[in-house]
């Protein structure tokens, strides 16, 4: 059975792992140049990078490259280029012209095609045509719908390692590398128990695995807390996030248990409810140090209550498309023990057998008298007693 003292063991994993590589990832930032001709939204997308649409209070000054599409050069040093095009713009190749070599020298090219407000039958018509598979939003810079929903997940696709500086440094990027980070712990969760509820199926692996999956759990959950710190711009000290949410861990640790022995009392039934919890308890814990980050203030117990109940319906419905994909246990093989340093035992080989050959027929006398068969060297006929010999 699990101890409550695991939870405080969760935490002192956390501190013997170091977790420099971590805050060294936070803290460098991203290097984002943002390219395009003049008027084509440079410097209002960098400033739209640098505040947090719902927390308008929450700025960045982090440096942003901005350059002009005709003097930047082919060998640009970024983490990711942004080129700007301008929706009004009829000939676009020079734009095209650039990513592609930027491309062809490694860098990774967004297409930011800005839309500007303007009536319909005034546009000139547009002559993009071929991006060549390169990553394109549409959209203007000043929609905070769009930058939020479309904009921000494309720049998380193309710097997937690079999440804990995005969030830090620039603001708009922070909800959706917040729910980035959520959803993918929540999915490992649901995947770890999926794998160790099927194993549970097979009685020899039953004890084991139930004393360890929920450790693992709240270890995951407490990098979460932590990871979610420092992309939303929180302290690099795990001992802060200790005293602010030990009690939010502590609270989801005790009820994930709970249904976690309940749920164990069936284990091929169990399997859906169990990854539901798995999954549900980490997106509890995730959007907790959410609400914390827009509010200030910890959501209350029915509060709670209702995020738990939406979650592990959500859960539910992730536990069983994960269970469509997953493949059937199957029950391990029987070997005959051996005892170590003996050959493996071998049956000795029969000789070859020769095929039985057939006796060779028999040549018999015919009775001229009777017409009965007799023996080859019969002289008399055993049934009528005439001789067999015909008289010449």
């Amino acid at each position: 059975m699990v101890k409550a003292s695991d939870l405080t063991d969760s935490w002192n994993t956390i501190k013997e792992v170091d977790l420099r590589p971590l805050v060294q990832q936070a803290l460098n930032g991203v290097r984002i140049a943002l390219v395009g001709r003049p008027g084509s939204g440079r410097k209002t997308l960098a400033e739209q990078m640098r505040q947090d649409p719902a927390r308008p209070a929450s700025l960045s000054d982090a440096p942003v490259l901005v350059l002009d599409l005709e003097t930047a050069p082919n060998d640009l040093e970024a983490d990711l280029i942004i080129l700007l095009v301008d929706d009004r713009q009829a000939d676009v190749s020079l734009e095209q012209e650039a990513a592609l070599g930027w491309t062809n020298a490694g860098g990774r090219v967004l297409v930011f095609i800005n839309q500007f407000e303007q009536p319909e039958e005034q546009r000139l018509p547009v002559a993009w045509t071929d991006w060549r598979r390169r990553r394109v939003v549409k959209g203007s810079a000043l929609d905070d719908d769009f930058l939020v929903k479309k904009f921000a997940p494309a720049v998380i696709d193309l710097l997937p390692e690079r999440l804990l500086g995005l969030g830090r440094y620039f603001p708009l990027f922070r909800l959706p590398v917040a729910h980035h980070l959520i959803n993918d712990t929540c999915l490992s969760n649901a995947g770890y128990s999926l794998s160790t509820g099927l194993a549970e199926i097979v009685p020899v692996f039953d004890i084991p695995l139930n004393v360890a999956d929920m450790v693992v759990l709240t270890k995951t959950q407490a990098y979460l807390v932590f990871k979610l710190g420092l992309a939303l711009g929180f302290s690099t000290r795990w001992q802060d996030y200790v005293a602010e949410f030990g009690s939010v861990l502590g609270s989801g640790f005790l009820w994930r248990q709970m249904a976690r022995s309940l749920v164990g009392l069936i284990p091929v039934w169990g399997i859906v409810p169990k990854v539901a919890v798995a999954y549900s308890g980490t997106y509890v814990v995730g959007n907790v140090i959410l609400q914390w980050y827009l509010t200030g203030r910890h959501i209350s117990p029915r509060q709670m209550s209702e995020l738990s109940r939406q979650a592990f319906a959500k859960g539910k419905s992730v536990a069983q498309n994960l269970l469509k994909k997953a493949p059937r246990p199957r029950l391990p093989k029987l070997q005959r023990p051996r005892l170590p340093g003996l050959p493996k035992p071998r049956l000795p080989r029969l000789p070859a057998r020769k095929p039985k050959q057939l006796p060779p027929p028999q040549v018999i006398q015919v009775c001229p008298a009777c017409g009965k068969a007799n023996a080859e060297d019969a002289s008399f006929c055993q049934y009528c007693g005439k001789s067999l010999k015909v008289e010449e």
